[in-house]
């Protein structure tokens, strides 16, 4: 549902973190509603007026207390255990089936202040070879193909976000972290930085490029000139099997997830 509030969603599951936003608004706000419309009778009922003085009371009554418990387990189960159990569905439609390494372009992004490093293996399929390619600022990816992507910061925590995928991941200096998605739409995107880095915060904007076909793709690649640092030791080695999947759609992606692709940065 494009309700025009959020930047479109071009991800396959992007939609699930839209629409538990949307259950998160609409309970918490028929419960703000009906506070407030409480709060106004109660103030309006139980006013001081000519006849009749106002007083104080504290409450605890084992009427009053019977009452605000019975009250506070409503919301619990309303909206609190609603919100968990909708979240769990959204966590195993966003994470809970990682692409292979196999299907997958496999992207490395080490951000540094300010700028986003992204690097493709080469012809060869192996990264930290002579023939990688390196972009800044600029991450092309195939419609309709799962794209991993791994990342370590070369100085301070940033935040790789991609709005129109409702996904984002701390890149974190000594440790490799991990995400997935999958685009559906193709079209020139942006790419942010979710955390305060530095006084030159405002630069880190990049693009993400989906390309129409993957022999589009492929063209843009095999045009590419290296744009970013040609030492190849910030790179690190790729393990075989796929992420395990834990954690709280749209914010970051699996802990364990970024254990199990690390080989330690260099």
């Amino acid at each position: 549902m494009d309700t025009g509030v959020f930047p479109p969603n071009i991800s396959t599951t992007g939609h699930v973190v839209d629409q538990l936003f949307w259950l998160a608004t609409l309970l918490t706000g028929v419960a703000f509603l009906l506070i407030v419309a409480a709060l106004g009778y109660f103030l309006l009922r139980y006013r001081s007026r000519p006849g009749r003085r106002a007083y104080y009371t504290h409450g605890d009554s084992r009427g009053a207390i019977c009452v605000t418990s019975g009250l506070a387990l409503l919301v619990f189960l309303l909206i609190d255990v609603n919100l968990a159990y909708h979240d769990h569905v959204a966590w195993a439609v966003v994470w809970g089936a990682p692409p292979s390494a196999r299907e997958a372009l496999q992207v490395e992004i080490m951000p540094e202040q300010f700028a986003w490093n992204i690097r493709y293996a080469g012809p060869d399929g192996i990264f930290r070879t002579s023939d990688d390619v390196t972009t800044i600022n600029q991450l092309h990816v195939p419609v309709n193909r799962p794209v991993i992507v791994q990342l370590s910061s070369k100085d301070v925590i940033h935040s790789f976000f991609l709005p129109n995928l409702r996904i984002k991941m701390d890149a974190v200096p000594g440790m490799v972290t991990s995400l997935y998605f999958q685009a559906k739409q193709p079209g020139t995107y942006d790419i942010a930085c979710a955390e305060h880095c530095g006084f030159g915060h405002y630069r880190m904007r990049g693009f993400l490029v989906v390309e129409e076909s993957a022999e589009a793709f492929n063209a843009w690649l095999a045009e590419q000139t290296n744009e970013g640092s040609p030492d190849l030791s910030w790179g690190w080695q790729w393990a075989v099997s796929a992420p395990r999947a834990s954690g709280t759609p749209g914010a970051h992606p699996p802990s364990a997830g970024a254990r199990a692709w690390s080989g330690g940065s260099t």
